[in-house]
């Protein structure tokens, strides 16, 4: 019997805190196997894939700048991963690619788990930003059955071309004007790097937010952006975005390796303390 072997495949991947994710789910539940970190520059992307699965690979995830090449390499792809048209989740079968994305899931996982009883089909929600994570963001909420959403982007043009591809119930707002949204909306979505560390602040008036509005904001570095602090002190509740990073992980280590993991107070830790 061959030791599975899964890895992410990015370039740089250094920076990624994905072998601790599943190297603590691996040692957990006592399996064997490894997860290892893949730097692969972008014109050996295909022969890596094509290679792997005689190396003992069952699977892989992929980060950027690879999503979209992987996507377009793969023999199968999920309806999601092509209605967000990146694959971050791949599986090897029968000497076939299998490409999935599982960000949309992670998102709506990791928001459900920080609010529980949420309704996503009670409200507006608005999502600032619009790339690749948007994109994911927004498959998400439509699946989840959002029933308007509002997305502005500071290059207007990016957002019309997202909701264009994408359709309804997506609308889309000037960025100079969105903060008139604040009030109606139930959810709010930060997508941008702005917030991060070595970023600018978003610079969100919190003031305009409904105090029953949910505020979540996907980067996780740090783990609670001005946004969160002060949407929190608004009254709002609030979801970090590493949970999103952990439960986007879940559907990829099942199929791997066989077992269905949890995310835990435990595992979030051993993360963050990478």
């Amino acid at each position: 019997m061959k030791l599975p072997l899964a890895g992410v495949i990015g370039c740089p991947v250094g920076h990624s805190r994905s072998p601790i994710l599943h190297g603590a789910w691996l040692k957990q539940y006592g399996l064997r196997g490894h997860y290892v970190p893949l730097h692969v520059e972008a014109d050996d992307l295909e022969r890596v894939l094509r290679a792997m699965p005689a190396m003992g690979f069952v699977g892989a995830n992929v980060t950027i700048p690879h999503k979209e090449a992987a996507l377009a390499l793969a023999d199968e792809v999920s309806d999601t991963a092509r209605q967000i048209g990146a694959a971050n989740t791949l599986s090897f079968r029968d000497g076939r690619i299998h490409a999935d994305n599982t960000d949309a899931y992670g998102f709506m996982q990791n928001l459900r788990d920080g609010t529980p009883g949420w309704r996503p089909e009670t409200s507006p929600a608005l999502v600032l930003g619009a790339g690749g994570a948007a994109r994911a963001v927004l498959v998400a909420l439509t699946q989840a059955g959002v029933p308007e959403i509002l997305l502005t982007n500071r290059t207007r043009s990016r957002a019309d071309e997202l909701a264009r591809a994408l359709g309804d119930p997506i609308r889309v707002l000037d960025w100079e004007s969105y903060a008139q949204a604040l009030p109606q909306a139930g959810l709010v979505i930060n997508t941008t790097s702005l917030g991060m560390d070595g970023q600018p602040p978003l610079g969100l008036p919190t003031e305009a937010l409904n105090p029953d509005c949910v505020v979540t904001d996907i980067v996780y570095t740090p783990l609670e952006t001005q946004l969160l602090r002060d949407a929190k002190a608004r009254g709002c509740r609030v979801v970090d975005g590493l949970g999103m990073l952990l439960h986007q992980a879940v559907p990829g280590f099942e199929r791997w390796f066989g077992i269905r993991p949890e995310v835990t107070v435990d595992l979030r830790r051993a993360v963050l303390e990478q």
